[in-house]
């Protein structure tokens, strides 16, 4: 495995992550605790290997720019800009939503995760959008 075989592999992780949030969500909505718990931390693994991917990627590879041409640009960019800064949101949300759940503070946790699913849902299946459109669609991107 090579650098450049990283992107595929960081957006499997996020993908396995959507996959897990979205099935922890339909199990605590189900009274299943013990399945949300369980799907929620694997969906926390997830992200995680997919934020060290990433960020190791972009380290050795540096930036990208997308090859895409005509509509596609405007498109890209609205994806990536709303993308972006919800990414970077996303980790102190999925913080201050486990934190209470570790402390069986159930009521904050209900709280906050109220905010943290919708926003880690948008960003990750933004992500595998990011993904197919820089790497598949109108790949592959131009390194800078």
């Amino acid at each position: 495995m090579t650098v450049t075989d990283l992107p595929k592999l960081y957006t499997i992780f996020n993908a396995c992550a959507l996959l897990h949030i979205i099935l922890g969500l339909f199990m605590i909505k189900q009274g299943q605790k013990k399945a949300h718990i369980a799907s929620m931390i694997i969906a926390l693994l997830f992200s995680t290997a997919f934020l060290g991917c990433y960020l190791y990627y972009h380290y050795h590879a540096g930036h990208v720019q997308f090859a895409g041409t005509g509509l596609s640009r405007p498109l890209y960019f609205t994806i990536l800009f709303t993308h972006i800064p919800l990414a970077i949101l996303t980790v102190p949300l999925v913080i201050m939503t486990v934190v209470p759940a570790l402390q069986q503070r159930f009521d904050k946790h209900k709280r906050v995760a109220k905010w943290t699913v919708p926003v880690w849902l948008y960003v990750s299946f933004t992500g595998i959008i990011i993904y197919l459109m820089c790497y598949v669609w109108y790949g592959p991107p131009i390194r800078a």
